[in-house]
């Protein structure tokens, strides 16, 4: 394959300098935030929160950001994109998104896309028409006001060296496209190497754009599982969630609060969320932390509440 990175080494470089230049401005944003008592974090709630309503039915996408703002009391979205799959270009559904969310003082932060082609294929022609089809997200993320898409870095064999070079060049595609648009590109670790901490950052670090991170998720380090089936058969690889989530964070736009259950003292009981806020707090991450609840004990809506009540008390 053609590399990306020699194609763009010299615009590269130059978008390196920038995103230094944004990093020291950020860091001393951060620090005057701190000093005056405020927070540098702010809480969103995930759409995948909500899933097993939308997919059955009993909340529409559009009243996402109002159940948002009047149930929880949470001022910022994160959407899904296969709850508007086919609406990706419909400028009325758009419009009609943004005026519930202007309406209602929501702000909309990012769209996660799924369905759309893994941007680390090793095939070409997998991995370009991956790129190419993110690019209508794209757009419609700066339609709707947010300031990235979450991608998944994907692909086959399951070879890191293949996959990091297939990486490089087609997330350094798509955020060549998405740049003039104000827009960026992050991955989440979702399975397979993109939940390999390192293999991550290492990729990010190498395509160099301001407007190419990641977005670290304290869940989700399983990297492969029996059988192949990336989600439902048992994890026989998983990486260390704390490391994953202290490599991936230098490199965050975004950072999502995987829960899925809590003890009576209000605790999540699979993740130590006080080492896991400690290691964003010690890094120069700024913004907002979205509710991502995926357990199945308590229902969506408590466990939504518990995961906010559990962020206030430490951030």
């Amino acid at each position: 394959m053609e590399s990306w990175n020699r194609r763009s080494f010299v615009k590269s470089a130059a978008l390196g300098t920038a995103a230094m230049t944004l990093f020291g401005s950020c860091l001393g944003k951060n620090m005057q935030k701190e000093k005056s008592g405020e927070s540098r974090f702010q809480i969103s709630l995930a759409q995948w929160s909500l899933h097993r309503a939308l997919q059955g039915k009993q909340l529409d996408h559009l009243d996402f950001s109002k159940k948002a703002i009047e149930v929880f009391g949470i001022k910022a979205v994160e959407y899904v994109n296969q709850f508007f799959k086919d609406k990706a270009t419909d400028s009325n559904y758009l419009a009609e998104m943004n005026k519930r969310a202007a309406d209602l003082g929501v702000k909309q932060l990012l769209i996660m896309i799924d369905g759309e082609g893994g941007l680390a294929e090793p095939d070409d022609t997998l991995r370009n028409t991956s790129v190419t089809n993110h690019y209508k997200w794209a757009d419609a993320a700066r339609t709707l006001g947010c300031h990235s898409i979450r991608v998944n870095a994907f692909g086959t064999p399951h070879d890191p060296v293949a996959l990091h070079l297939a990486a490089v060049d087609g997330l350094g595609r798509l955020a060549t496209y998405a740049q003039p648009l104000g827009i960026n590109v992050i991955v989440e670790n979702h399975g397979g190497y993109s939940s390999n901490g390192k293999w991550l950052a290492d990729v990010i670090k190498e395509i160099n754009m301001p407007n190419c991170g990641t977005l670290p998720d304290f869940g989700n380090f399983c990297i492969r599982r029996e059988g192949g089936d990336q989600w439902t058969t048992p994890c026989v690889e998983e990486y260390d969630r704390y490391k994953g989530v202290s490599e991936m964070i230098p490199y965050a736009k975004a950072v999502s609060a995987k829960s899925y259950d809590f003890d009576a003292a209000g605790n999540e009981t699979k993740i130590d969320y006080s080492k896991m806020i400690d290691i964003v707090k010690k890094s120069n991450y700024s913004g907002h932390i979205g509710i991502e609840y995926e357990g199945t004990r308590l229902s969506e809506d408590d466990g939504i509440r518990a995961t906010k009540k559990l962020l206030e008390q430490l951030i």
